[in-house]
């Protein structure tokens, strides 16, 4: 990233805190936001290291912790000798259908806490109840948001076609 792009590094700090406020290193949300507006879309460790300033020990880190929760792809290009990193087409669709089973899990694995809890009196239940019945609705609900999504995505045009053209020199 160049230096002197003051606006772009203001951005990626506020995806970082972003990150941060999710519980996750700041330095893995300023890998994430590069991902997402560098050029070209595969970067190196060495490629992140200088682009973000940061070491590349702490780049080996922070990309496996990316990779391990599926935010970021590592590959290896052909002829490469060292992995890059990417954000991956389709991704984002992946992840949310991966929250979706999440959420599953979590609602059975509270409705089991409330079955153990059946005999107690309801103040000592409320809290279970809420988490469950919350998990419970967002399981319901994330499926039709999904479908939402994806009828949305069908309706707009494809990404190539969204971006704005250069416009040719006119003729003086």
């Amino acid at each position: 990233m160049p230096r002197d792009d003051a606006a772009l590094r203001s951005w990626i700090e506020e995806v970082a805190i972003l990150f941060e406020r999710d519980g996750l290193p700041r330095m893995a949300g300023r890998i994430f936001a590069w991902l997402l507006v560098c050029e070209p879309a595969e970067q190196s460790m060495e490629d992140l290291a200088a682009a973000l300033q940061g070491s590349k020990a702490s780049m080996s880190t922070m990309t496996r912790l990316l990779a391990n929760a599926g935010l970021v792809e590592r590959i290896r290009p052909p002829g490469a000798r060292r992995d890059h990193f990417r954000i991956h087409a389709g991704q984002w669709e992946r992840l949310w259908r991966a929250r979706l089973e999440q959420l599953r899990t979590a609602t059975t694995v509270m409705r089991r806490g409330l079955d153990l809890l059946a005999r107690r009196p309801a103040a000592v239940r409320l809290r279970l109840e809420e988490l469950h019945d919350q998990y419970a609705f967002f399981e319901r609900e994330l499926p039709d948001v999904l479908a939402r999504w994806e009828r949305e995505r069908a309706r707009r045009a494809p990404l190539p076609a969204r971006l704005p053209r250069k416009r040719a020199a006119h003729p003086a």
